[in-house]
């Protein structure tokens, strides 16, 4: 199973006693929506929900940082997860969140897991069954956690890095929230980006279905924005959500993956003490 898997491929899989299927939906502040509910209307069969609100450090003030091995290893357990289990995320707008559980199981040293690509939309124009309603408990499971801290990247070291531009910064947030023209959707949040970042919109990556583009396509995008396969990537957004669909690009563009800036602008954009430029 690569990283990416077709939908035709998880209804051929579906019920098979090694496979879990997360939704793994998270909205941001200015949408009116709320992905447990609506998880709770639709989902693809079997499946479960996997809060990134809640598989995430409980004590940071900021939204949905990584979590210790141990909660991750007893979160993961609870929800039927092992390390012989094979893992598909999904997400209800297409490919928006489902990324970050993918990367996030990966970083606990789980390989065997993937996105579905065009989540539920296109599951749903395909004319697949969906279900409604909480599922069945799982039965609890033991997932033994190997942390792979390579993969993960803090603010200092991304103070530190404005200063060596060791890493390419990759900002996966739009446009306009990139430039500064656009204002943040979390209230006191400076707008711009760090210095020496890239900016590569996630949608950029995506085809209007909310599947991936070809490998020939992503790869262009990268080299564009600097992506030379030998300097080191760092991919950030607002929330260390989005940037896992940049990192997800590179894996499979072939290229090295890099680490994901776990607070990133919501961290960044949210103190006083760290640089900002504009493009306006």
């Amino acid at each position: 199973m690569g990283p990416l898997v077709t939908t035709e491929w998880l209804a051929g899989e579906l019920g098979k006693p090694d496979l879990v299927v997360f939704d793994a939906t998270m909205y941001l502040p200015n949408e009116s929506k709320n992905g447990r509910v609506e998880f709770l209307v639709a989902h693809i069969p079997s499946a479960r929900y996997f809060d990134i609100d809640v598989v995430a450090d409980q004590d940071s003030s900021l939204p949905h940082m990584v979590p210790t091995p141990g909660r991750f290893a007893k979160l993961m357990g609870a929800m039927g997860v092992s390390n012989a289990t094979r893992v598909v995320f999904y997400d209800q707008k297409g490919l928006a969140s489902a990324a970050r559980g993918w990367w996030l199981i990966g970083l606990f040293g789980h390989d065997n897991a993937a996105v579905l690509d065009g989540g539920l939309p296109k599951w749903v124009r395909e004319g697949r069954a969906t279900e409604a309603g909480e599922p069945a408990a799982p039965a609890a499971a033991v997932f033994n956690p190997d942390y792979r801290a390579t993969r993960l990247r803090g603010v200092g070291d991304i103070i530190a890095n404005v200063g060596t531009q060791a890493e390419l910064v990759l900002d996966a947030r739009a446009a306009g929230r990139f430039t500064g023209a656009t204002p943040e959707p979390r209230p006191g949040m400076r707008s711009g980006h760090m210095p020496g970042a890239a900016n590569i919109p996630y949608t950029d990556l995506l085809n209007a279905d909310g599947t991936f583009r070809g490998v020939d396509e992503v790869k262009a995008r990268f080299a564009a924005a600097g992506v030379d396969g030998a300097r080191p990537v760092v991919t950030s957004c607002g929330s260390g959500v989005t940037a896992c669909i940049l990192t997800m690009g590179l894996r499979l563009s072939g290229l090295p993956e890099g680490a994901v800036y776990d607070g990133s602008w919501t961290e960044w954009g949210g103190r006083s003490d760290t640089a900002v430029e504009t493009n306006v």
